[in-house]
């Protein structure tokens, strides 16, 4: 882990940028900091079968697999009971997916499908053809295909291999839509109206600057920290090319202060612009650790040993202390995060003593962002 936060400075350090322009501000495209009300993605869901399992199915405990699989063959004129059907080759799934704010009829869709039985596994099958409905009721796609598991799972007399959650699939483009769905812009007093993914009234101030700037005073105003009212020009016709107008306009987004810390995996993740105040950093590292060996004493050498005649099992210990010669005493003036890791890291500072220093510093009172620990 080090290692790799080493070359990761030494990558930075070759391209010649200094520590406090890694992580400047730059201007992202109005599109990507949020979306404009009305427009938003559509739950579907659905109930369906995947066939063709090798006798990874649901078991016969499991009645509603054996009845849908008895209505599916009664479409193809197969009068067949429930109670007939005994193949461990097919198992009941909910079927899931996510319909765009437009869509046509035509268009496809990706698919989430997942065990709702006592399967196994799902690898290798195929899910029949299943409708998706949304939240009223009413179908918008129509789901079929091969099921792509990413892991497995087999077993053999008490020997278990299993590799992520075979009970779970995905169809790449495996939905089609079957109703056009248009969501039309939120019109209020003739305004369209932005909202950003997160509220922030610095960022939401300058995005209705900058569109005054562009179209004209006046156009936009800040409603609150999260949402621009815009107003709309070129009619309903002129509607559509004025957003795409809007969408392509550059801001620079003001960043929240924040430091993430991944515990699990030692990772750290700030902004180069978060100020830590002036700070002294003394931090060593104690090992004890305790050793013991164990040896046997043996009765001596006689013709017949008594009832009463044991080996002595004897254990002796060994307490080692050692303080690790890696001990780090500096002083840092007022910098930023990137500052002190790049410097910490020069230290052979590991990372996870890395993430230590860090809390400790925010206990002081001396880190200035809010630290999100994972």
């Amino acid at each position: 882990m080090v290692r790799h936060l080493r070359l990761w400075f030494a990558l930075i350090m070759a391209i010649g940028l200094p520590p406090s322009a890694w992580c400047a501000d730059a201007e992202v495209r109005l599109k990507d900091l949020g979306r404009f009300l009305g427009w938003r993605d559509n739950m579907l869901v659905g109930y369906g079968i995947v066939t063709g399992l090798a006798g990874s199915g649901d078991s016969s405990r499991h009645q509603a697999t054996r009845q849908a699989l008895a209505n599916v063959l009664s479409n193809f004129d197969a009068a067949v009971g429930p109670e007939q059907l005994q193949s461990r080759n097919v198992a009941a799934v909910m079927v899931s997916g996510t319909l765009p704010p437009s869509a046509h009829v035509g268009d496809k869709l990706d698919i989430n499908v997942t065990s709702i039985g006592d399967a196994r596994s799902l690898s290798g099958g195929t899910l029949i053809m299943t409708p998706l409905r949304g939240p009223d009721r009413e179908v918008y796609a129509l789901a079929q295909g091969p099921v792509s598991v990413g892991g497995f799972r087999y077993d053999a007399n008490g020997n278990l291999q299993q590799k992520n959650h075979p009970t779970v699939g995905l169809v790449p483009a495996g939905a089609t839509v079957e109703r056009q769905v248009v969501s039309p812009l939120t019109l209020q007093d003739g305004q369209i109206v932005f909202l950003l993914k997160d509220a922030d009234a610095s960022t939401a101030d300058r995005v209705a600057a900058r569109i005054n700037e562009t179209f004209g005073t006046g156009i936009a105003s800040l409603r609150d920290a999260q949402s621009v009212a815009i107003r709309a020009q070129g009619g309903a016709a002129g509607l559509a090319a004025f957003v795409a107008r809007v969408e392509r306009l550059m801001v620079m987004p003001d960043w929240a202060a924040r430091v993430v810390i991944s515990e699990r995996t030692g990772t750290v993740v700030a902004g180069g612009n978060v100020r830590i105040g002036a700070i002294a950093i003394s931090h060593g590292d104690l090992r004890i650790s305790v050793t013991t060996e164990y040896s046997a004493s043996q009765p001596g050498l006689i013709t017949v040993a008594g009832p009463q005649v044991r080996s002595l099992v004897i254990g002796n210990s060994e307490l080692k202390v050692a303080e690790s010669p890696k001990t780090v005493a500096a002083t840092f003036p007022n910098t930023t995060v990137g500052d002190l890791v790049q410097s910490l890291a020069r230290l052979q500072v590991s990372t996870r003593d890395i993430i230590s220093i860090l809390q400790a510093i925010k206990a002081a009172g001396a880190l200035y962002a809010d630290i999100i620990v994972q």
